[in-house]
């Protein structure tokens, strides 16, 4: 049995174990949340290396990017100095590959109407698969980098001028305490709305659920979230704040969506390659395989339909990053 272990800087509340079969295959797949403690994340890392087939890293990013320019979070890469044996991904291989086809899924199916829909996407420079897909299908775009990665209230609208930006600011953003840019520890269960005329504004909220959750307002009827990770509990929240559809980009494993991180590293295991060697096309491959498709969850009674709009799997499309 292959071992699957997600260290992660937020709350512990989130951990999970679970024992899953993939392709075949069967993986443990572990959740480990560090309540924002960085020594102790460093500590798990060197305790578990060489026992594990692959770890995830949850609650701060490796890399961010600029379209196909890379920035390593320096911080992040030095929690991972202990991680000698053992691979490791931040869950970025998927948000290039797996993301931007699941929006262009949605988008086959029917499942989302990105075309007449004004989209928000909280922060577009840890998922810029996502971004430009949906850059590419939105009716409009808001970016919220500055929003609500930094505290100021101006919106991103061109795909152009955010690429732009970001390859300006990422060399200077990576240097920066994780804790600066992304809730981490308990900060991830607390919820402090920040500029909702942004929310209010769009019809899909997309992109990391900890900074939606930490940022998102009393009210949100009638939207779409697309994000990547759910608990019961979270479902639950969204509801009773109005929301209409759920829609998480990896499946539900026991009843819960696991973080990009943790579905990356359980593919890195199946197919039994250096995260540094695998390609795009590896990835999309091996999910195609194994009939992988998002997690679509109607919120009110009137959107059970888009279930069946769901249905089938990923069936990968030219798109490439």
């Amino acid at each position: 049995m292959k071992r699957i272990v997600s260290v992660s800087l937020g709350t512990s509340k989130r951990d999970k174990r679970v024992t899953v079969s993939f392709g075949g295959s069967e993986l443990l797949i572990e959740r480990i949340g560090t309540d924002g403690d960085k020594g102790r994340f460093a500590d798990l890392i060197s305790e578990l290396d060489g026992h594990v087939d692959c770890f995830g890293i949850g609650g701060t990013d490796a890399y961010l990017y600029a379209g196909n320019r890379r920035y390593a979070f320096r911080e992040t890469i030095a929690l991972m100095r202990g991680a000698r044996q053992t691979p490791w991904v931040d869950g970025s291989g998927l948000k290039h590959t797996l993301e931007r086809e699941t929006v262009a899924y949605l988008d086959r199916n029917g499942t989302v109407d990105f075309a007449s829909s004004h989209v928000l996407l909280v922060a577009a420079v840890d998922r810029f698969g996502m971004a430009e897909a949906l850059a590419q299908r939105a009716r409009s775009i808001t970016f919220g980098d500055l929003i609500y990665g930094l505290g100021i209230p101006i919106p991103i609208r061109s795909w152009n001028l955010l690429k732009i930006l970001a390859r300006l600011a990422l060399p200077v953003v990576v240097r920066l305490p994780i804790e600066w840019l992304y809730p981490t520890g308990a900060k991830q269960e607390t919820n402090t709305p920040r500029f909702p005329r942004f929310f209010a504004e769009a019809d899909v909220i997309a992109g990391d659920w900890h900074i939606i959750r930490r940022y998102m307002p009393e009210r949100m009827d009638g939207k779409i979230v697309l994000t990547q990770s759910s608990r019961a509990s979270e479902v639950e929240l969204l509801r009773e704040r109005g929301v209409r559809l759920l829609i998480t980009t990896t499946p539900a494993i026991g009843g819960d969506a696991f973080a990009t991180n943790v579905m990356e590293a359980a593919l890195v295991a199946l197919l039994g390659k250096h995260p540094r060697d695998l390609t795009p096309s590896d990835y999309l491959g091996k999910l195609g395989e194994l009939g992988w498709r998002p997690s679509v969850i109607p919120l009110t009674a009137n959107d059970s339909s888009h279930l069946a709009q769901a249905g089938g799997a990923l069936n990968p499309s030219t798109e490439r990053p």
